[in-house]
């Protein structure tokens, strides 16, 4: 089951890497809510090689919206 986002966050810029807490600041969730998010597959993400560190794209959190991810003016 999909959790409640807030759609009243600032803009995500679909460029940048967010971290956890970021990622559910903006969606209006709890951290455990983000991670289960991200072992359902739900959110994706990206961790460097052999890192725990998680990096969560702008253009993932874009896609929880069900928006189309805006194209960036350089390639407009």
């Amino acid at each position: 089951m999909r959790p409640k986002v807030a759609f009243d966050t600032p803009g995500i810029d679909i460029t940048r890497v967010y971290a956890r807490e970021e990622a559910a600041q903006i969606l209006g969730v709890s951290l455990s809510t983000l991670k289960r998010m991200i072992a359902s597959g739900e959110l994706q993400v990206y961790r460097p090689n052999g890192q725990r560190r998680v990096m969560i794209l702008g253009a993932s959190l874009w896609r929880l919206f069900g928006e189309p991810i805006p194209m960036p003016e350089a390639a407009k």
